[in-house]
């Protein structure tokens, strides 16, 4: 008799954005009129076409796969050396961190990254989870057999929630107690927050002291518009010895449909086998990604490197400020409806608080009934997302107006 993973029968019935998908096709069902014109802006999907140069970039390389001497079939598996050269001198080595070419590690996402860490990883780790979070962090812990059942309010026993609220500016403190495994996300998903220099140093005391590992998602870090903020992670001292980090294409350069990110994976960064000798992390991964993973396309690092001139670099930064200004209008539009809007500048994602006494869920249904747009509700993050929703900026500039014209208008 075949066994299946038990554990995935823990999961909560319906993922987040299936059960928004369900809830939005109904409503499409019952109003197909065209004088309902919905907008959708909960999905965390870009809108703008690729650069220009990405574009040229891409179309260069398809050409080279038509020509036996250029044509390339299988890759590195951990990505193309000039791609990671690029990737490790322009996002680290400028900025002062000392990131290796071989420490970077080419994917085809940031989320399957974030699940996928975890086969380097052995059970019995004590994991910390932000309250409200991404949520395949929380799945794929589940899926692992990491955590226990969850609990009437979708707490899984074993994991370590972390809250995340106004009074520490969505930003979680380290706990009075031991954890082996952290996530943290900055720019944060879904609450637009930006972790500070000082934030993130209290982070990386608190793992070298607990010989802990941090994986920072840094996916967002293209939006963070205050010089003073980090972009990554190892720009605090010692980080290097305690932390994985993951970035992506996909927001920066409008990758979402290309699929195109990387892993960093520090050489210094170690952590305890059973017997409780340290091993280094990286040769784990590199095995981990040699055997379970062929390398993303020819044709998408060719694109994702072009992001590294100076052309592609401007062209995707007038795409980001255009985003960004999505945002600010947003923003300005949520804040005169009377409603507490947080993010949204640093980050391409608002955090709204529903008036008092109305849910998540009940927020989301009344934006989508009466003001025809589509949110995120924020229980869908976490117990402490409960009653707040997401509003995302990828859109279009007449679309973000739009919104906010039919949500300053809408009555609670």
């Amino acid at each position: 008799m075949a066994r299946l993973n038990d554990h995935f029968l823990k999961l909560k019935a319906g993922y987040l954005f299936p059960e928004i998908a369900r809830r939005v096709r109904v409503f499409c069902e019952a109003h197909p009129e065209p004088a309902q014109r919905l907008i959708r802006c909960g999905i965390g999907d870009v809108t703008e076409p690729l650069p220009p140069a990405v574009i040229a970039a891409m179309h260069r390389a398809v050409d080279e796969m038509a020509v036996r001497e250029t044509f390339h079939g299988y890759g590195p598996e951990q990505g193309y050396a000039w791609l990671r050269a690029a990737i490790s001198q322009n996002d680290f080595r400028a900025r002062g961190c000392d990131v290796a070419d071989d420490e970077i590690f080419v994917s085809d996402g940031t989320k399957c990254d974030t699940g996928n860490i975890l086969d380097i990883f052995g059970p019995g780790n004590k994991i910390a989870i932000s309250d409200p979070v991404y949520p395949v962090y929380v799945d794929t812990n589940v899926m692992a057999g990491h955590t226990g059942a969850a609990n009437e309010a979708g707490a899984y026993a074993r994991l370590v929630y972390l809250p995340c609220r106004p009074a520490n500016g969505f930003v979680p403190a380290p706990p009075g107690r031991h954890v082996d495994l952290v996530y943290l996300c900055s720019p944060n998903n879904p609450t637009g927050a930006a972790a500070t220099r000082e934030q993130l140093a209290a982070w990386v005391s608190y793992a070298r002291e607990h010989k802990a590992v941090i994986l920072f998602d840094a996916a967002y870090e293209a939006y963070i518009t205050d010089p003073a903020l980090p972009h990554s992670i190892y720009e605090v001292p010692g980080a290097l010895e305690c932390a994985i980090e993951f970035r992506s294409f996909s927001k920066g350069g409008g990758f979402t449909g290309v699929r195109c990110a990387f892993t960093v994976v520090p050489k210094t960064l170690q952590a305890q086998t059973r017997s409780g000798e340290f091993h280094p992390l990286h040769p784990l991964w590199l095995r981990r990604t040699t055997t379970k993973f062929n390398g993303v396309s020819y044709i998408s690092q060719r694109g994702a490197e072009v992001l590294y001139s100076p052309e592609g670099q401007a062209q995707a930064r007038a795409v980001i400020a255009r985003y960004m200004s999505n945002a600010k209008i947003l923003r300005e539009g949520v804040t005169k409806a009377g409603l507490k809007t947080f993010g949204g500048v640093n980050a391409p994602y608002l955090w709204v608080r529903a008036p008092k006494g109305v849910g998540s869920w009940q927020a989301f249904d009344k934006i989508l009934n009466e003001a025809n747009v589509v949110v995120t509700p924020g229980s869908g993050f976490g117990a402490r997302g409960e009653g707040y929703f997401r509003l995302s900026a990828f859109n279009t500039r007449a679309n973000a107006e739009e919104t906010a014209r039919r949500l300053r208008e809408l009555r609670w």
